[in-house]
């Protein structure tokens, strides 16, 4: 459809980290420790991008069936990720979103978020992560409220999805070259474009992110039209 065809909102599985530290001899730990080093990378180059959202699956509610080390890991990775990070996103105009059951968490760390989400409420694009995050529990959660309301269709189970106040999703990428969605934005990715990489998530940069963009710009959407 040519250039003219602009990703407004991406998604990415960011998949890969434990394989990248295994290939490199390295602790599970450090693949999860530079996977957040390449979300920082990519975060500092969204003003580039032109999206207006860049939705992140970082912890999904199957993941609670991981060794309790490494959950324990990802959760203080969390903690300084969002204490070192907040100010650089309130400087960058980045928004802050949740999605997921992310109440769920420890009480110190939905306390912190709390305090991103309200520091970061004004940011001019958006930040959107996916923590204690299930799809199909997101869309029964969504067909429960649409039904307490009065009214099931794809209308009313949209409004009530965490990401009802986003643009529609666009395109959805997945690192590792893994091939499968894992529970992750079914309802919004009917009709994105999917993009999938070998490239192990800790080696994404922005760069990966560009090709990206550049081949969904050539994409014709149909919608299931001809």
């Amino acid at each position: 459809m040519g250039s003219d065809n602009r990703a407004r909102h991406v998604a990415i599985i960011m998949d890969g980290n434990g394989r990248w530290a295994k290939r490199h001899h390295l602790p599970r730990a450090m693949g999860h420790q530079r996977g957040v080093e390449a979300v920082r990378k990519l975060v500092r180059s969204l003003d580039s991008t032109g999206l207006e959202c860049l939705t992140l699956y970082a912890f999904s509610s199957e993941n609670w069936k991981r060794p309790e080390e490494e959950i324990g890991d990802l959760m203080n990775l969390m903690r300084r990720f969002i204490k070192s990070d907040l100010p650089e996103f309130v400087a960058n105009d980045v928004r802050l979103k949740i999605i997921g059951d992310w109440k769920g968490l420890d009480p110190d760390i939905v306390k912190m978020l709390e305090d991103a989400l309200e520091q970061t409420a004004k940011g001019s694009r958006t930040l959107a992560v996916a923590l204690n995050y299930g799809s199909q529990q997101e869309i029964a959660r969504a067909a429960s409220k649409a039904a307490a309301a009065g009214e099931i269709t794809p209308e009313t189970i949209a409004a009530h999805l965490d990401t009802a106040d986003l643009p529609p999703l666009d395109l959805l990428i997945r690192t590792s070259g893994e091939v499968r969605l894992s529970n992750f934005l079914l309802w919004q990715a009917a009709y994105a474009e999917m993009w999938f990489t070998d490239v192990l998530w800790p080696e994404f940069t922005p760069r990966h992110l560009a090709a990206a963009l550049e081949e969904f710009a050539k994409r014709e959407r149909r919608y299931g039209g001809r």
